[in-house]
């Protein structure tokens, strides 16, 4: 959920992850925000026991095609990029066949999925799409148990939040909005919540599985201009990813600095309701460059009269003194 203070305008989105068999399965959501342009989510998911697994199921809160779908995990024949994504030393076999590399890192091996070598399908559901990998045709190219798929997406309803709008009332009205209030402010909160099912439409709702898998931990990783400030005092920051490593990996129009990663364990022993919930406020104070050029359109037509008055003046002072 995001939530622009200033225009009350929000999106209040439910993603849903959920595996068809009996697995251990980590998501981690990069969730690259872009308030000047279009926002990116990078979308990881880590199953081990993918023998016992039949197909992986994902809804997105708003329409996408194929065409948008990016496989960075085509970057890992960069074996920099990946030593930065694994905050480990990698030994990659990169495409070690058709649909797969083979990464090891942390005395384990895991199969990387290339996305863009796999069938899967898009579905239209309420004002989403339901995307599903069937494993049926990937297991001849699996040599583990652990395997990672990998994406990016734009994240289009956090791009809407932070579009640009035009403020209404007529002319007038908008050039004192500028004179009166030279500062412009945005002012966003940002949340996320984990099991919350409330927010799905009822066909994802009513799936069985979904209700019944808890996730392990969730890790999100932001990344936004400098000239914004964020509060995340109630989050757990583990990180700031390594620039010049990271730098080949980030979506269009994003830097390498100012990227923070936050993560959240759950203990399923102790709590079987697997909630996660945290949020931050995101906030900007900058001039109006309508304002600033309404301020030195005044000046100049100030000095413009005041040297037509003050050559009035003299012109008067001299007449009256012949």
């Amino acid at each position: 959920m995001i939530l622009g203070k200033k225009n009350k305008f929000f999106a209040d989105d439910g993603w849903a992850f959920w595996v068809d068999g009996d697995d251990t399965s980590t998501i981690y959501l990069n969730n690259w925000l872009n308030p000047k342009g279009i926002s990116y989510m990078d979308v990881a998911i880590h199953i081990r026991g993918i023998k016992e697994t039949k197909s992986l199921n994902m809804y997105f809160p708003f329409a996408i095609d194929k065409s948008e779908f990016e496989d960075v995990s085509l970057s890992f024949e960069n074996e920099n990029l990946s030593r930065a994504i694994f905050s480990s030393m990698c030994v990659v076999d990169y495409k070690k066949n058709n649909v797969t590399s083979e990464i090891a890192y942390n005395g384990k091996t895991v199969d990387i999925v290339h996305i863009s070598s796999v069938n899967y399908s898009l579905k239209s559901v309420s004002k989403g799409t339901l995307m599903n990998i069937s494993f049926e045709e990937i297991f001849d190219y699996l040599d583990n148990d652990e395997v990672y798929f990998m994406f990016r997406i734009p994240h289009k309803s956090i791009t809407e939040v932070f579009k640009q709008r035009t403020k209404v009332g007529n002319f007038l009205t908008r050039i004192r909005d500028m004179i009166m209030s030279p500062i412009v402010s945005e002012s966003y909160c940002y949340s996320v919540r984990i099991n919350e099912a409330r927010l799905l439409p009822k066909e994802i709702n009513s799936v069985g599985a979904f209700h019944r898998q808890k996730l392990k931990k969730a890790v999100v990783t932001i990344s936004i201009a400098d000239d914004y400030e964020i509060n995340d005092v109630a989050c757990y920051k583990i990180r700031r990813l390594e620039e010049e490593l990271y730098k080949n990996f980030l979506p269009p129009s994003f830097n390498n600095e100012n990227i923070v990663t936050y993560q959240w364990q759950q203990n399923r022993e102790i709590n079987l309701k697997g909630h996660f919930n945290f949020y931050f406020n995101i906030s900007r104070n900058a001039i109006s460059p309508g304002s600033v050029l309404i301020y030195i359109l005044i000046i100049i037509l100030l000095n413009a009269v005041g040297s037509s008055v003050w050559d009035l003046a003299k012109t008067l002072y001299a007449l009256i003194t012949q």
